[in-house]
């Protein structure tokens, strides 16, 4: 599958096949292809922590509050992503140009994760609401939680009509 192939079928998945565990090898995959994305100054500046059975279950009832993310309960891998020093010089970048790198960088991790997911079969679904105190306690993370990953089979792998902007308004050419 090139690219396209996987942004043209990489969806957020909202209800899993809880019969089916995640393959050691596909999760190691997903995990490389994170650990060889972008970040500023190559600084990495992000920690991931693969939940799975009981803990797994506890941080996606900490992403429900609200009614919200019900489905996460039935993913039998959450990747929780949490926030972490600066490299210096990406510090030093930061400050001066009144830029957030972590934030970019862990959007460019979190990219990565979910089109690696696609390629090797997989439904993911990235969750912004969470309640950051309760993963931090659950994870043991001595810094703020940033992105909460879904990953599992799909129950249905139907890829449904993407809803985007067109090119003409997301893109100018001077």
């Amino acid at each position: 599958m090139n690219f396209t192939e996987i942004a043209q079928t990489r969806q957020s998945c909202r209800a899993y096949d809880e019969t089916r565990p995640v393959e050691e090898e596909k999760l190691s995959a997903i995990l490389e292809s994170v650990r060889l994305s972008p970040s500023a100054c190559n600084g990495q500046p992000y920690h991931l922590t693969v939940c799975r059975g009981e803990t797994a279950k506890a941080v996606a009832a900490a992403t429900m509050g609200m009614g919200m993310n019900k489905f996460a309960a039935q993913a039998p891998v959450l990747i929780v992503i949490s926030e972490e020093d600066y490299v210096k010089s990406a510090a030093v970048g930061a400050k001066l140009k009144d830029n957030d790198y972590r934030s970019i960088d862990i959007g460019i991790a979190a990219a990565y994760l979910t089109a690696e997911a696609a390629a090797q079969g997989l439904g993911s679904c990235i969750l912004g609401w969470f309640d950051n105190s309760k993963i931090r306690s659950l994870c043991n993370l001595s810094h703020n939680v940033r992105l909460v990953i879904t990953l599992g089979y799909a129950k249905d792998d139907t890829v449904r009509e993407k809803k985007r902007k067109s090119l003409s308004q997301l893109v100018s050419q001077l």
